[in-house]
């Protein structure tokens, strides 16, 4: 009897790196339930579309792809199901189904673990399905139960914590991913050992607010993320760990001394302040001003002298002045940015900074924005100069552009080209800056120098044997 064809899978994933580790999990749940993905829509017999709801116009560029795939239907003998996820579903679940005849499913982000049974929904004849409903530690159950050790390259993703409960008035999250969860110690380091088994150096652990994580381990008491950092460094293999995205609320002494005294932690920070100005802080429900966060990177610096900064940044929030706005300045110049991201202000329905009456002129918000972006940019060259001449380890991930090219991620998270072997993809290097470019490095490996093959493993043991006495 032949064989049953694969069916075939396409994803595509926008916005943030907890998205593209969401879509690499439904992609391993389909997997196990016949789906084989591919890079082309055209060919695919299951389309899904994951949402991200946090930048501009983000329903309508999702309305705007599902029209394309509605001609693409209507084209081809044998139609596409097409399913939207991601936080645009779980904002407009209802909506979506209403106002696009051609989505079949639409699934929240806490709800893609149900995937096989939905579609198994869809085969049988049923259409214009909502599953939006926030399951997050059934989700996360179900991911680690049926999970098996996929390579996802030398550097991957691993999330640890969903969800938030500081509600910015300015954020679609609380209302999109619910509350704060965090994932059970022992899956997460579980995770991570597969991870490795597959070749993995590098991991960055994702949450919405990840240092806010409070994992319960098998004592049932939480662990703090720089507990589990601490833990992850002695996993046989994995040399690197990051962390993204979190709140200076949450920044821990702990988490504080880790960039210090942990070799595995990158000396890198995404921490987001969104604006300089006390006023707009307190009107964003913040819960810090801007001394506060001054201070806090003041202590991380201490602790860990070189460490890179990144940021997030919001002009024309309701209400922003002119003074507020220099006060942003005023914070950036104090601060000092390797890099950063810089949005103007637009409204999200549903958040109470929508609501307010006192809206910034667009044209006043893009005068406010290339300023600010001027500020940051010249700090990323500058840090970046900073680094010509300048000795360093980094990891071989890919193959760049050019024949005999690879590239790779410096400790403060710069792509760095050299030219390399594909037969190198993993190692650990040591090189030298020998040039800058507008967003990158350019280097050379040091001959002789020690190298971290991509086979090394740790000599001071495994998960297992790890006792921990904070």
């Amino acid at each position: 009897m032949a064989q049953a064809r694969a069916r075939k899978l396409f994803i595509q994933s926008y916005g943030c790196q907890m998205n593209v580790y969401d879509s690499e999990r439904m992609g391993e749940i389909l997997s196990r339930h016949g789906f084989a993905v591919t890079s082309r829509a055209e060919e695919a017999d299951l389309v899904i579309l994951n949402t991200c709801h946090i930048r501009e116009k983000a329903a309508e560029k999702v309305y705007s792809e599902i029209g394309r795939l509605r001609r693409l239907k209507r084209a081809q003998s044998k139609a596409p199901k097409i399913v939207v996820a991601g936080c645009v579903a779980q904002a407009e679940g209802e909506e979506i189904a209403r106002r696009a005849e051609a989505v079949d499913l639409v699934v929240g982000p806490q709800t893609y673990h149900r995937l096989p049974e939905l579609i198994a929904r869809l085969d049988a004849g049923e259409r214009h399905i909502v599953a939006t409903e926030f399951a997050t530690d059934e989700k996360l159950a179900a991911l680690a139960s049926g999970a098996r050790p996929l390579a996802r390259g030398v550097s991957a993703f691993l999330t640890v914590q969903e969800g938030c409960d500081k509600f910015c008035t300015f954020c679609v999250v609380p209302y999109t991913r619910g509350a704060e969860f965090s994932r059970p110690v022992s899956q997460v380091l579980a995770e991570a050992c597969r991870l490795a088994e597959a070749g993995g150096r590098e991991i960055t652990l994702l949450g919405q607010n990840v240092n806010a994580y409070r994992g319960k381990a098998d004592d049932g008491r939480p662990w703090s993320l720089a507990r589990l950092i601490a833990a992850l460094g002695r996993i046989a293999g994995l040399e690197r760990i990051r962390y993204t995205t979190s709140h200076p609320r949450d920044m821990g002494d702990d988490l504080i001394a880790a960039h210090g005294e942990n070799e595995q932690l990158m000396p890198y920070l995404h921490l987001p302040v969104q604006s300089g100005s006390d006023r707009v802080l307190a009107a964003m429900n913040r819960r810090h001003d801007a001394a506060f966060y001054v201070d806090l990177i003041g202590r991380i610096r201490a602790a860990r002298p070189d460490i890179a900064l990144s940021g997030d940044f919001i002009v024309g929030f309701p209400g922003e002045t002119e003074a507020d706005f220099e006060a942003t300045l005023a914070l950036v110049k104090a601060v000092g940015y390797a890099q950063a991201y810089s949005f103007k202000y637009s409204p999200r329905p549903g958040t109470p900074a929508a609501e307010r009456a006192d809206q910034v002129p667009d044209a006043v918000k893009a005068d406010r924005l290339q300023r600010l972006q001027h500020l940051l940019n010249s700090q990323q060259r500058a840090f970046n100069q900073a680094m010509l001449g300048t000795r360093f380890d980094v990891l071989l991930e890919r193959p760049g552009r050019h024949r005999g090219q690879l590239v790779g991620r410096s400790p403060y998270l710069q792509a760095v080209h050299l030219d390399a072997g594909q037969a190198r993809i993993g190692e650990i290097v040591p090189v030298v800056v020998d040039a800058i470019g507008a967003n990158s490095l350019s280097a050379h490996i040091i001959a002789g120098a020690p190298v971290i093959p991509a086979s090394a493993s740790r000599s001071f043991g495994a998960v297992e044997g790890f006792e921990h006495t904070a």
